[in-house]
Order: structure tokens, then sequence, then C-alpha cells
């Protein structure tokens, strides 16, 4: 049983464990709460591995370079091949929520309103960066600030030359101990996969998905459009990679998202498909993917742009030019700061609504209304925001030379 569990290859058992979970939980209903704990247990797994696999394959990715010029380089290349992606990402989000209008005709009667959070000012999100205590920041987690030291760290290697050669290689030591761990770890996705699936879909299911079916559809579009036309261009068209090998190689990291609805939690996962099956070296992965993980966010700038829209239908706002550069304008600040954990974009509408004459009250019947399915709303967009990851990595990775294409076309190593 355990060589022909062992033999089926890792990816086609987490879908499969993905879609058992969902006739499990429409069969079992409000049961599914009993094997939820199985689906934390997994994530808990995953986001132990997050913070020391920053660090350590941060720091280990700089010592790799050697030379500080090339990180600068690689950030460089990094966050405008992000901010492009994102572009795309709010037209595309724009023009769906205009062709299929998924606000017309919805009644908002009944819908508790939910409290909105405010959001810490663009001064205080760039001095939040600078950790003034590194040690509290890895202990909380916080991933801006754990990258900012482990860049100072890693480049203070690199100065120190010869006398801190063996830090260096200590940390390219511990760097492959955590991506080991990582493929151990990975082990038990098929399980925590099906739980938190059978959970989701017996809990919130597809009957309070089919209140909002338009706002769905058109999110799950954008995204699946997303992928196809802007990640999927980007390797075949600009990179004149193969495509698929690109989605075959992406797709372990693809269902972790999906299940785990963070691009955090998954993010361990995703270093891994990127060193092992797209063949991206380890000064890439090591600080392009956890960037990405924070600041990349092309799943929540379709959201936010369908569901802006989707609330001017409803209250009647009227749409121009405007308005729609007021929206794309503010959803690319709002993706970018938005945090990499489960339904954190639908607390930051407030700022894109306010800005196009929707009040505080009909922003909270807004969340109330998409609040109760948001969680299947996100999987989607958590797909997205790795798939650009890796997308963006692999640009990245063949213009530093870092890119092995041997590996990116061979078979996933599982």
């Amino acid at each position: 049983m355990l060589k022909w569990w062992f033999g089926v290859k890792l990816w086609k058992r987490i879908l499969g464990a993905l879609f058992l979970g969902i006739i499990v939980g429409t069969v079992w209903g409000e049961g599914v709460e009993s094997i939820r704990w199985i689906g934390d247990v997994f994530v808990n797994m995953i986001k132990m591995l997050v913070v020391p696999l920053i660090f350590t394959t941060l720091v280990a990715g700089i010592y790799a370079m050697g030379d500080p010029k090339k990180l600068g380089s690689i950030g460089l290349k990094a966050v405008g091949l992000y901010l492009v992606t994102t572009a795309f990402a709010i037209v595309i989000g724009l023009t769906l929520g205009t062709i299929l209008a998924p606000g017309v005709g919805v009644e908002l009667a009944g819908v508790t309103p939910e409290p909105q959070m405010d959001q810490p000012s663009l001064k205080d999100r760039l001095l939040g960066i600078v950790p003034t205590n590194p040690v509290a920041a890895l202990a909380s987690g916080e991933v801006l600030p754990i990258i900012f030291f482990a860049v100072l760290f890693g480049i203070g290697i690199v100065v120190a030359g010869e006398k801190a050669r063996k830090v260096g290689d200590m940390f390219e030591a511990v760097a492959d101990v955590m991506l080991k761990i990582t493929y151990i770890v990975m082990e038990v996705a098929p399980f925590g996969v099906f739980a938190l699936i059978a959970y989701v879909s017996g809990t919130r299911g597809f009957g309070a998905l089919w209140s909002a079916a338009g706002l769905a559809a058109a999110l799950y579009l954008g995204c699946l459009l997303h992928m196809a036309i802007v990640h999927g261009g980007l390797i075949g068209l600009v990179l004149r990679l193969p495509v698929f090998s690109f989605f075959r190689g992406a797709l372990d990291a693809q269902m972790v998202a999906y299940s785990t609805s963070s691009s955090s939690a998954t993010l361990p996962v995703t270093i891994s498909v990127a060193r092992m099956n797209l063949g991206i070296g380890r000064p890439v992965t090591s600080s392009v993917l956890p960037l990405g993980a924070t600041v990349n966010m092309d799943g929540t700038a379709i959201y936010v742009g369908i569901v802006s829209l989707f609330a001017a239908q409803v209250f009647g706002i009227p749409l121009d030019f405007g308005t729609y550069l007021t929206i794309a304008l503010i959803t690319t600040l709002i993706s970018i700061g938005t945090a990499a954990v489960p339904s954190a974009s639908i607390f930051l509408l407030a700022a894109v609504l306010g800005a196009i004459g929707i009040g505080d009250a009909e922003t909270a019947l807004i969340v109330g209304f998409v609040l109760p399915f948001d969680r299947i709303l996100d999987m989607m967009r958590t797909v997205t925001n790795v798939t650009g990851d890796l997308a963006v990595a692999t640009a990245v990775g063949k213009s530093e030379d870092e890119f092995d294409e041997a590996a990116f076309r061979a078979a996933p190593i599982e």
C-alpha cells in the first residue's frame, strides 16, 4: 500500500484529495468540523517553515551571489515585472467587471454589515520595513522586516570576505536542510488539502457561492485568463520556454495555494518547486519569491477591481474614465500592501470604494455580502499570486543566468 501511495506523483495525490474533499464536504455538511484539525495541522507545519526558510535561503542566496550589485539587479527586475503583471491584472479585472456586470440586479437585503479595519498609512508601512528588533521580527513572522534584515546580513557576510566564509557556508547548509524538511512536510499535503477543502465546501460551500455566482465567475475567469495570457505569455512569448513545462512544474505549489489561501504559507513549497522543478537558481528563488509573497498580488488586484465595479453596479454609481483610473491607481497600492494571509484583501476595499463615492455603511454591506464565501474566492486569488511569483522568478532567473533549462523542461521531481 505504501509503495503504491508513494509511487503516485504528489500533484496527483493532492488533486485527488482536493476533489474527494469537495465531495465529502458537500455530503457531510457541518460534520466536517470534526476533521478540520487535520488541515490546521498541515497549515501549521507549513507556517513553521516560513520564517526560517525565508531567512536562511535569503542569506544563503546573497552569499552565493558574491556581489551585492547582483542583488540590486535581481531586485529591480523583480519589482519591475511584479508591477507590470499587476497592471495587466487590474486591466483584466476592470474589463471583466464591466462586461459581465456581476453587481447588476443583486439585492443586499438581509446582509449583516461587517466592520472595516483601519489600514496603516504609507509612511507607517515604509517605517515598518526596518525592524527595530530583528529577533522580535523573526519571532512574530513579519516578512518584510525579515527580508530587510536578511539582505543586510547576507551583504555583511559577502563584504566580510574570507573571515565570514564559514558563516556563509553554514547558512547554505541550513537552507538545504530547510528544503529537505519542506519535502517531508509536503508528504502530508494530500491529507491536509482533503481536510481543508472538505471544511470549506461543507461549511461555506457552494450554496453560499450561488448567491454571488456572477461575482465568483468573474473572478475565476479573470484569474484563469491572467495566468494563461500574462503568466503564460511571459513564459512562452518573452522567454521562449514551453508553457506546459512551467505550469506542470508549478502545480504542487498551486494546489497548496488553493487549499491554504495564503501566499506566505505556500512559500516553502513555492521555493521548492522553483528550485527542483523549474530550475531557478538559489540567488533568485531566495530573494524574488519571498518578496513576491509580500508585494506581488495579481489575484488581489483582479479581485479588488471586480468587487469595486460590483459595488458600483449594486449602488448605481456612475462609472467614467476617471473612476476607472482611480480604481486602477488605488488597487495597485492596495494589492502591494496586502498581507499574504487568507481573506486579508476583503478588508482593504474601503480605500477603493470610498474613493469612488461609496460610503462606510454601503462598504460594510458589500463586505458583509462577500465575506461568507470569500474563502472560495481567496483560494483562486492565491493560486494566481503564487503562479505570478514563479513566472517572474523564472524570467529573472533566466536573465541573470541563474536558470537550468534542462531542469525546467524535465518532468517534475517528486
